[in-house]
């Protein structure tokens, strides 16, 4: 049994938490009182810490008596509160899925002797998962990922709810999406690239490009083709072309009767009520991963793996909490059990790419009822 301390007590670190408390001592740290006691009524198991994450030294000394750390703050507080942790000699699963390149972070991890398994969610995570360990199986040509979390009943306009901070979804609509074809990077808008796509027991969904391939563009270089796009109900992407637009996201602030406000704070104000997840709302999480490549025989294989996960009743949990949660947690035990040793900054793609690790993930979410189907051309 170790001691863990898992930073952030959103949706996504309150599950990774209560998860762990199954084989560990945990604590979980956050901000908000509110929070530590909201997760505290559904875990007694779980010791809780209030704790601000930008006072960077107070941090770094309430994590030394610990194993073990899980950071799953929001993004934008990400990258500094990872190189705290390494600064602090501690191993580390991150799910902030901060802007930044947390490749940067691995001569500082290498020289304190730490070991980062970073963006280790649903995706990035599973997806990332899936392609290291088919990178050592076939000479892959082309990875695509298709994936989105939504609400199992519409509300017009925008047929959408966010187990996380509308903010952080609005950045996903925002910022430029990377993709790569013909080995080629391209950068295009989000939101382009709009295709009608069908899926088993949903029905039609609508994909659009989003910068989410991330640590991919620069460990796996040698695969042409490669792109994520988010999944939504159809004709949400208009109502968000709409407000970009119109200059909803700006960040420049505007006089409105003598008073400084940037539309994307006022934006996300709004769209907090509209889009927040009810804590027992009914969602789902839909994902498709799809590779391609030449085998040793050269004959060209394409393998596909489907996730259809809803919220669950027993728990209480979200579908998206508990894709993204238990992958984290999943990465924790894997870790605290020996199974990844390596030193530095990991993306899941390079823990993946191990079998054993690969199986790992997938029985672990499997012993969770987090199902990925797989199909074989």
């Amino acid at each position: 049994m170790h001691t863990i301390i898992v930073l952030g007590a959103g949706m996504v670190g309150r599950t990774i938490a209560i998860d762990l408390t199954n084989k560990h001592n945990v604590t979980l740290a956050d901000f908000s009182q509110e929070a530590l006691q909201s997760s505290k009524n559904k875990c007694n198991l779980l010791t809780t810490l209030e704790l601000d994450v930008t006072q960077k030294e107070k941090l770094k000394q309430t994590l030394q008596p610990f194993d073990f750390v899980v950071c799953a703050v929001p993004g934008f507080l990400g990258f500094e509160t990872l190189k705290a942790i390494i600064e602090a000699k501690k191993n580390v699963v991150d799910i902030s899925f901060f802007p930044e390149n947390s490749l940067e972070l691995n001569d500082l991890a290498k020289r304190n002797n730490v070991t980062a398994i970073v963006d280790c969610g649903v995706a990035p995570g599973m997806d990332n998962i899936i392609l290291g360990y088919y990178n050592e199986k076939l000479k892959l040509t082309d990875f695509e990922c298709l994936v989105g979390g939504l609400p199992k009943v519409k509300k017009w306009p925008f047929n959408y709810k966010a187990p996380f901070s509308p903010i952080d979804v609005i950045e996903e609509y925002t910022r430029p999406a990377r993709y790569v074809e013909n080995g080629n990077v391209v950068v295009k808008d989000a939101l382009t690239d709009v295709e009608l796509v069908e899926f088993e027991n949903i029905g039609t969904l609508e994909s659009f490009n989003s910068d989410g391939l991330r640590s991919i563009i620069y460990t796996m270089p040698h695969i042409k083709n490669m792109k994520e796009k988010t999944l939504r109900y159809p004709g949400h992407v208009e109502y968000i072309k709409v407000l970009k637009e119109s200059g909803f996201f700006n960040e420049k602030t505007i006089n409105i009767n003598g008073l400084e406000v940037s539309p994307l704070d006022f934006t996300s104000k709004i769209l907090f009520n509209e889009w927040k997840l009810g804590e027992t709302e009914n969602e789902l999480t839909v994902m498709r991963v799809t590779v391609k490549g030449k085998n040793k025989n050269g004959a060209i294989e394409e393998i596909t793996y489907n996730l259809l996960d809803t919220y669950c009743e027993e728990t209480k949990t979200s579908s998206m909490a508990r894709c993204t949660g238990y992958t984290a947690a999943a990465a924790t035990n894997l870790f605290l059990e020996g199974l990844f040793k390596e030193k530095g900054v990991f993306p899941p793609e390079l823990v993946g790419k191990y079998e054993e690790c690969f199986y790992y993930f997938l029985n672990y979410l499997a012993q969770r009822n987090v199902i990925y189907t797989k199909t074989q051309i």
